[in-house]
């Protein structure tokens, strides 16, 4: 595997990269509440500020951004790292916002859902049918953390409601290839899940005991969490994982690929761009950076 090439420094805790056609990555700084276009040669230019916690990103169906805004959290400057710490003083509610890149106008699309508040939505993937899939990380206090689960949703603002439920702060999020299995990472279980689809925002029921219908795939050992994910074009699951530090790539069947290991501490996402999509792009959130590297397979092509 080749070295990690740096192409931006100074980014406030970067998540959610999206790899655009012109070379360029957006992502989100979320201690700055701000969404930011990463050139190739490393120039940051702000797209739009929305406050709060700006997490995970996806294009929609019409072009435009649309944004997991976790409402915000507490900060720790420690040994030059950057460290997310418990919810914001100022956080009001979690909040789903769509994102004109051309102008940066924030619209807010949904601050609850029809059967479950939202506290701390987290990441988003679409499928083909215009509607998206997002999971609710949930806030954490001094002695307590919001029980969340993963989320259904139409573009135009219709409809938004919980499918699976409970998970244990569910993170990562993202479809197989052919659309039928879903895919969820919870962080501080460092489990992985898999989710049979019926249709749009319907889950097949399974029996017996597990993740809200779910089906147990994989958790490393030792000290880690598991962050975003995505689905590579052979449809390998590819986890940022915290502690370890890299991306543990699980294959459908639930077996450990490889793992790349990266030297951020929270590394937290990663995307691929490229005529060939084998270009990854990873976030180094502890240190303020975005990284890419060649990659072994071509990433999965995103709806929209």
């Amino acid at each position: 595997m080749n070295e990690l090439t740096i192409i931006a420094t100074g980014l406030r805790f970067p998540e959610g990269p999206v790899a655009m056609p012109d070379g360029s990555v957006i992502l989100v700084e979320i201690a700055a509440g701000r969404v930011t276009r990463v050139t190739s040669d490393g120039t940051k230019e702000t797209i739009a500020e929305p406050g709060g916690g700006p997490n995970g990103l996806a294009i929609g169906p019409d072009g435009k951004l649309y944004c997991c805004n976790n409402g915000g959290f507490g900060w720790i400057e420690h040994g030059g790292l950057l460290i997310p710490h418990g919810t914001a003083s100022d956080y009001t509610t979690g909040r789903i916002e769509r994102i004109d890149i051309a102008t940066g106008k924030v619209e807010t699309l949904y601050t609850e859902a029809a059967n479950a508040p939202l506290r701390g939505p987290n990441d988003i993937v679409f499928d083909t049918h215009g509607g998206f899939w997002f999971t609710d990380h949930g806030k954490t206090r001094e002695r307590e953390r919001d029980v969340t689960g993963v989320f259904y949703a139409k573009a135009d603002g219709s409809e938004c409601r919980e499918v699976i439920f409970p998970l244990e702060n569910p993170n990562g999020i993202g479809l197989s290839p052919d659309g039928n299995t879903l895919y969820v990472a919870e962080t501080y279980t460092c489990k992985l899940w898999a989710f049979d689809l019926e249709g749009p925002g319907e889950v097949a029921k399974v029996a017996g005991l597990s993740g809200g219908g779910g089906r147990f795939l994989y958790s490393p050992g030792g000290y880690s969490y598991f962050d975003s994910l995505g689905v590579d074009a052979d449809g390998n699951i590819c986890v940022a994982t915290i502690g370890q530090s890299g991306i543990t790539v699980v294959s459908p069947a639930g077996e450990l690929v490889e793992f790349v290991a990266t030297p951020d501490p929270f590394t937290t996402n990663i995307c691929w761009g490229g005529d060939d999509l084998r270009t990854a792009y990873i976030t180094l959130s502890a240190t303020g950076q975005l990284a890419s590297m060649p990659w072994p397979r071509p990433g999965l092509a995103l709806n929209h």
